[in-house]
């Protein structure tokens, strides 16, 4: 995507935003919706970042979910990738043979459970890429004020916390 693209889609997106507090439409003013919505706007920027360094979405997602959690169950890790359990498993082979990451069983407790860890080779990847995530993200809540963004974070933090059966069940490795 060129820059003129890239305005384009941005004036688009405006467009968009502008017209839809008053729309009639369902869609328009529906919780799920909206959260796919701006999802879908404001990651896709960052996902072309992502895939010029050479990871796909899906890795970028696993390796900033593990980056400063310390070792967390698979479970855990597809709810905060937002996918499928089988799917995570097969990302975390490709990126453990690539060193990035180390999958040990939970010698202390339930052995059924995996753990993932993120290794030093893993932590290199991805540490660039935190910090473009946190400038486009300060880019896309700048214009809401700090305020707003705070509120905004925490608002869906609650949602999430409300909503997510998981984390109390998995007892600790629930925990951030």
């Amino acid at each position: 995507m060129n820059l003129l693209e890239s305005e384009d889609k941005t004036s688009r997106n405006r467009k968009v935003v502008e017209t839809m507090p008053d729309s009639k439409v369902f869609v328009d003013n529906y919780l799920p919706a909206l959260l796919g919505q701006a999802w879908m706007l404001v990651s896709s920027e960052f996902h072309d970042i992502v895939e010029a360094r050479g990871l796909s979405v899906l890795e970028w997602r696993v390796l900033s979910a593990l980056a400063g959690s310390g070792p967390i169950g698979i479970s855990l890790l597809a709810q905060k990738t937002v996918s499928k359990q089988p799917t995570i498993t097969r990302v975390l082979q490709r990126l453990e043979l690539q060193g990035h990451v180390t999958r040990f069983s939970n010698g202390g407790g339930d052995r059924r459970i995996t753990l993932v860890h993120l290794t030093d080779s893993g932590q290199q990847v991805v540490v660039g890429l935190l910090a473009e995530a946190e400038s486009h993200e300060k880019n896309i809540l700048e214009p809401l004020g700090s305020g707003k963004s705070q509120l905004l974070k925490e608002v869906l933090q609650e949602l999430i916390k409300r909503h997510t059966p998981m984390r109390r069940a998995l007892g600790r490795f629930g925990k951030e």
